[in-house]
């Protein structure tokens, strides 16, 4: 499971990138321009090592200086950079489970012609939606670094704008991020045919797994991810350490 986690956050990686990524000692840095936790959280370029204090404390000076603060992502396998990060003081933020499937799982529905239209560019409604919904211009932004093959996904449902997301493939895997339904529309299904939307397009544009990422808490979507058939691949979570005085 651990090669399995790794090889999809990877994957991650590349279909939500940073606006710049490079390696600094043992470390690899992300600029993330304020587009959230996984475009800026440091992680180690050899899954597994332990950084010693100086490197660390270089990471930090890097970090701190493009105002993002100390933030390391703690992948599968890594407990002992987990505990070297405690006892320097770092506190355990968003738990996240990795979902995952093989494509077909996904495809053997026809979807309802409105329930997951395809559409890139975004179409305001879709970036008012992300925008109103904690995605705003900085993800946006993210979304349009990412490569192709890439798109949007837009339901309506009742006669109404249900929701947006996106979904990039690298590496035959679609990767679905910014996943909304908007809350007068939830519990009818629209997510369920967003994710057969995102897997059938992406089916044809190559991918053959499936998969997302959702904060361990996040009891909806896990329930989603289930009930499409999607396992868990394994976790991973971050390691902040508070700026003093705040």
């Amino acid at each position: 499971m651990t090669a399995e986690a790794l090889r999809l956050l990877e994957v991650s990686d590349a279909t939500w990138p940073p606006a710049r990524r490079w390696e600094l000692g043992p470390f690899v840095l992300r600029d993330g321009q304020g587009g959230g936790k996984r475009v800026s959280a440091a992680t180690m370029a050899a899954p597994g090592e332990v950084p010693d204090a100086a490197a660390l404390a270089e990471a930090e000076a890097a970090m701190t200086e493009m105002r993002q603060g100390p933030l390391v992502m703690v992948r599968p396998g890594e407990d002992a950079l987990d505990a070297m990060l405690e006892s320097a003081g770092y506190e355990v933020l968003d738990p996240s489970v990795i979902w995952h499937a093989p494509i077909d799982r996904l495809t053997d529905r026809a979807v309802p012609r409105l329930a997951a239209l395809t559409v890139w560019e975004p179409l305001q409604i879709m970036r008012e939606i992300w925008t109103e919904h904690g995605f705003g211009p900085a993800r946006q932004a993210v979304m349009e670094r990412a490569p192709q093959p890439k798109t949007g996904l837009l339901a309506r449902q009742n006669d109404h704008p249900a929701g947006t997301g996106f979904v990039c493939v690298a590496g035959g895997v679609a990767m679905v991020h910014a996943l909304v339904v908007v809350p007068r529309e939830r519990r009818q299904g629209a997510a369920q045919w967003f994710m057969r939307g995102a897997a059938i397009w992406a089916a044809e544009h190559g991918a053959t797994e499936i998969a997302a990422m959702a904060t361990r808490d996040n009891i909806a979507a896990a329930g989603l991810y289930a009930s499409l058939g999607m396992r868990q691949a394994g976790g991973y979570h971050y390691r902040i350490k508070p700026v003093e005085g705040r």
